[in-house]
């Protein structure tokens, strides 16, 4: 019973199904309709390469049913969102993972599925805003992520937005870089933008 009080502390989702905004785009919570943008980008291969993930090959019909059934039973060790830009338009998601609230910590994923949209700050504004919700509105003290060696664009977005390296990764035949920012990072970063 203790642990299930605990669970409930930690609230990355928008209250009341509402959007956290950011100065480009919105994360809103996931809907049915956002199915036939995931399963095209879950089935472009460059995509799924930038993810380290396999290429979907099952039917969309496949596909739609195990998203069906994901919505209606949501997990709570993982917090997917989509990322819309101010205009509505659906562009990519993002999600908060591996919540450790004795630890203080989760992990963070984030993917720009619509190419027109990258490389103009929609994904460094999607962490940003992330960040930002998180560390004001939960006790966590830890962000991190992971992106690949040769994934330097990734890299250079995250590093914009705070993250520092702190380590590399093997897994199966990929090289992660590990990053992180810590809520003093944050904090810092957070006052400097407040004073200017």
């Amino acid at each position: 019973m203790k642990s299930q009080k605990k669970q409930n502390k930690f609230h990355f989702k928008p209250p009341r199904g509402e959007a956290i905004s950011g100065e480009k785009v919105k994360l809103r919570d996931k809907k049915l309709s956002d199915v036939r943008n995931d399963f095209k980008w879950q089935s472009d291969p460059e995509l799924a390469r930038l993810d380290a993930a396999p290429v979907l090959i099952i039917s969309f019909a496949l596909f739609l049913l195990d998203y069906a059934t994901e919505l209606h039973g949501p997990r709570h060790d993982r917090y997917p969102l989509a990322v819309e830009t101010v205009d509505g338009i659906h562009i990519g998601n993002c999600s908060c993972y591996d919540v450790d609230e004795t630890k203080g910590e989760a992990q963070l994923g984030i993917m720009i599925g619509e190419r027109e949209f990258w490389d103009k700050g929609y994904g460094a504004d999607t962490v940003n805003t992330m960040v930002d919700h998180l560390f004001s509105t939960t006790g966590l003290q830890r962000l991190y992520l992971k992106t690949l060696d040769w994934n330097l664009r990734a890299q250079r977005c995250f590093q914009k937005c705070g993250f520092v390296p702190f380590g590399n990764l093997k897994r199966n035949s990929y090289t992660f870089v590990l990053m992180e920012m810590k809520r003093g990072q944050w904090e810092k970063i957070h006052n400097s933008e407040k004073s200017s």
